[in-house]
């Protein structure tokens, strides 16, 4: 009778004739469709199949009332499943949550579980196991089905404490609670959580930022990693991975090994990062030039050049989804740190990781004088305050470096 569809999704009504009632009747539901999965919404009304058959041009006052009941119900649903839609978060389960289903067995893990779903339908792989590692720590702490209303600033604050304790570091715990803050403030927009019950904001619990550590390394020290040689042939080469990424402007290695040489162009790496490539607001491409280094690199390391859509290195097959992308990614960043640590204690360097390519670049044209913007613009941030967050040490040693100059009676 009444029929809607949008974005892959069917929403209609039916006389479900499976099984007939006592009265000899059939109910009435509305069918939503999705990806081959149908589910049934009752709208309470019953009728026969005769009377199904005329109701759409019915003029009893019965039929009419029965029929303006079932448009009702109809456009309910409708009304849920675009606002759905609109979001981007569309699934079988967020509108049985939408519809009021399911309410008494809502946790904190149902409602991660039930996000986790849509990042994984996705293809959200990276931020589907951002979610996974906040769900495992926030139930360590607190147990395995804790009730959305029981989650209060004291809870939290007592979950920071307990997190501090097991000595996870701001920054991870910055990570969980902003994939909390959203678990919550969807079950806020969906009426499983009061507004008034949401601990997070200002007077609330507010969340701790993560501060900037000393991750970015002097010239010297990259000289020496640059220069430094091993009879160990992975040594040498994920060395010069790691050289790689910091002159290709702090390339992350999910970007880097999945490079193909068609990312060449006139004499630079033209990218896009995979962490903004969703978020067409910041979807910027990336410029880095090509050093002789990094020639010498890719000509040493690299794939031949068999087709613009080959890889420039030799990790990835091309095959990979989602998840398996992010797995090659941690696998041969595990490999690299182990022997970038052989290299750190080598060279008596504090600490040398992947992540450290990223900063070091930022800082060391900070130091040259280079401006924020530009370095900002470089790395492919949103705004001016990540590339600050990670220029946070420099600004602190040019405050010690001024600040002597206050009793430097020798200039």
């Amino acid at each position: 009778m009444f029929k809607y569809s949008r974005d892959g999704v069917s929403v209609l009504t039916i006389l479900d004739t499976r099984r007939a009632k006592k009265s000899g009747m059939f109910p009435i539901k509305v069918q939503v469709v999705f990806k081959r999965k149908q589910k049934y919404y009752s709208t309470g009304k019953e009728l026969s199949k005769e009377d199904w058959e005329r109701l759409l041009k019915a003029k009893s006052k019965l039929l009419t009332e029965i029929r303006s009941d079932i448009e009702s119900s109809f456009s309910t649903i409708k009304q849920q499943v675009n606002e759905l839609i609109q979001k981007g978060e569309f699934s079988i389960e967020a509108l049985n949550i939408r519809l009021g289903r399911q309410l008494k067995d809502m946790n904190l893990h149902s409602a991660f579980s039930l996000k986790m779903k849509e990042l994984k339908d996705n293809e959200q792989a990276s931020t589907y196991l951002n979610y996974q590692s906040a769900l495992k720590s926030l139930e360590n702490f607190g147990g395995t089905c804790v009730p959305l209303e029981r989650i209060t600033v004291d809870w939290l604050k007592r979950c920071e404490r307990y997190w501090l304790s097991e000595g996870k570091s701001y920054s991870s715990i910055s990570i969980y609670f902003r994939a909390l803050k959203c678990i919550l403030n969807r079950a806020v927009r969906d009426g499983l959580l009061k507004e008034s019950s949401f601990p997070f904001g200002k007077n609330r619990y507010e969340i701790p930022e993560g501060c900037g550590r000393k991750l970015a390394l002097s010239l010297p020290e990259i000289k020496k990693i640059m220069s430094y040689q091993d009879e160990v042939k992975t040594v040498e080469e994920f060395r010069d991975l790691w050289v790689f990424s910091y002159l290709c402007n702090g390339i992350n290695f999910m970007d880097l090994l999945f490079l193909q040489y068609s990312n060449i162009v006139d004499g630079e790496i033209c990218f896009v990062r995979s962490k903004t490539s969703r978020t067409a607001k910041h979807s910027k491409e990336i410029h880095a030039t090509i050093t002789p280094e990094m020639w010498n690199i890719i000509h040493k390391w690299g794939n031949p050049q068999v087709s613009p859509q080959t890889y420039i290195f030799k990790y990835a097959k091309g095959t990979e989804n989602a998840f398996e992308r992010i797995r090659l990614v941690r696998r041969i960043v595990t490999k690299c740190n182990r022997r970038l640590k052989k290299i750190a204690q080598s060279t008596g360097i504090a600490q040398l990781t992947t992540y450290t390519a990223r900063h070091s670049f930022a800082t060391v044209l900070k130091r040259a004088g280079a401006k924020t913007s530009y370095i900002s613009e470089s790395l492919g941030h949103s705004n001016l305050a990540v590339t600050e967050n990670y220029l946070a040490y420099f600004e602190k040693e040019e405050r010690i470096k001024n600040a002597q100059l206050l009793t430097d009676f020798n200039l």
